[in-house]
């Protein structure tokens, strides 16, 4: 027979979101609080950018997990593999059973590797990189500060991914290094976009036009690569707007896998049937799951349809807890996410344009009085220092 622990509220995931959470929950007086994560490490994964454009060290990423989990929650160090809602259980990959009142879903998204012919290959040739991983963003740097002239070519997977800005990021990084380098006019500079603009928001998609003119880069927009050749140096690019597919040859690439919800997170009842991703079916405002009360989600791995960003958790972790402790005191849940995120663009070695919208998709400052449609170099330190500040001392813990 499985062993059978019990958590009044489990948290499936140790990552940032789940971290908040936790804290928050302990914060508002909530106790016998089970925290189901794996890894024994802890990482601030939008700083893998700047790792992987020069610009900051792998190892300020990373800290222990024991060092994140709050005080007086159960850390149980092992992942999940099943849940079963209608019998208030969770799986895991050792047998154990957890059996919960209430439950949180954020295990983040899974990275397919597998989802492009040839990327995972590819990762293991010299020439071939990709940000969204610790051991492979300083080998990013590596091949950005040997190249000298050639080809770099900086791709975008459809659907939604984490930090849907970094593929870009790095293209800028790298293209204002080979500037400063005085190698950029022998740099064929090209940006895979699978999207038909810069982004999503007008405003910040003309700022990012004037940026791809500065630096003189190529960007085949709502085009996609669908095959790498990592030992040929190749790459096949789809138009999907003309229906035609070629290939390029390169030097250098920077490429992002396609990313869904965990595959054994699909396989549940809690997935949205409506979501190709997979990911947990919860209302966009509430954070609770459409069919099940006592099930809430957030981050990477919930249904709603804003930017998978460190910056939506920080405003979903708040409404979510609120609405948790509301059920758990038999109210109904009324507080409200309204889809804000952030996606802090770096445009230069020392500028950035801090891109800041909600569901209605146009822009939402949080700074008063500035200007966030246009890169600066105040909102530079605000990336490479003040928000990993913001992340270890204040989100963690449950306080920003």
């Amino acid at each position: 027979m499985p062993t059978t622990i019990h958590h009044r509220t489990l948290i499936i995931g140790g990552g940032n979101a789940g971290i908040s959470v936790a804290a928050r929950l302990r914060r508002a007086g909530v106790e016998d609080i089970g925290l189901l994560e794996p890894s024994e490490k802890h990482f601030y994964q939008p700083l893998w950018t700047l790792v992987g454009g020069g610009r900051a060290p792998a190892k300020e990423s990373m800290r222990s997990e024991a060092s994140v989990v709050p005080q007086g929650v159960a850390w149980i160090k092992d992942r999940a593999e099943d849940i079963d809602p209608d019998g208030l259980l969770v799986t895991t990959a050792s047998g154990i059973q957890i059996s919960y009142d209430y439950l949180v879903v954020c295990p983040g998204i899974q990275l397919d590797w597998d989802g492009i012919p040839g990327m995972a290959d590819s990762l293991k040739t010299p020439a071939v990189s990709s940000n969204y991983t610790y051991d492979l963003a300083p080998k990013t740097w590596e091949r950005i500060r040997a190249l000298r002239s050639g080809t770099a070519v900086f791709s975008m997977p459809s659907g939604p991914i984490k930090c849907a800005g970094a593929p870009q990021k790095i293209a800028y990084l790298a293209a204002d290094y080979w500037r400063q380098q005085r190698v950029l006019q022998d740099i064929r500079v090209v940006l895979v976009l699978p999207t038909p603009g810069m982004f999503g928001v007008p405003e910040f998609s003309e700022e990012l036009e004037r940026v791809v003119a500065r630096y003189g880069i190529d960007v085949l927009k709502s085009s996609e690569v669908t095959e790498i050749d990592g030992a040929g140096k190749n790459v096949a690019v789809a138009d999907n707007a003309a229906e035609t597919t070629s290939s390029i040859d390169f030097d250098f690439l920077h490429t992002v896998p396609p990313q869904s919800a965990p595959d054994w997170l699909k396989a549940t009842p809690l997935a949205d049937p409506a979501s190709p991703g997979g990911y947990v079916d919860v209302d966009k405002y509430t954070m609770q799951h459409a069919r099940y009360p006592n099930i809430f989600a957030l981050g990477d791995a919930g249904s709603t349809p804003n930017s998978k960003t460190g910056a939506a958790i920080r405003k979903q972790a708040p409404v979510l807890v609120e609405n948790l402790t509301a059920v758990m005191a038999e109210r109904e849940p009324t507080a409200r996410y309204s889809g804000y995120a952030s996606c802090p663009l770096t445009t230069a070695r020392d500028k950035m344009l801090l891109a800041e919208f909600d569901y209605s998709m146009r822009p939402a400052p949080s700074f008063p009085g500035i200007d966030t449609t246009r890169e600066r170099k105040d909102m530079w330190y605000l990336k490479r220092y003040g928000l990993p500040f913001m992340y270890w001392n204040l989100m963690l813990k449950g306080r920003a």
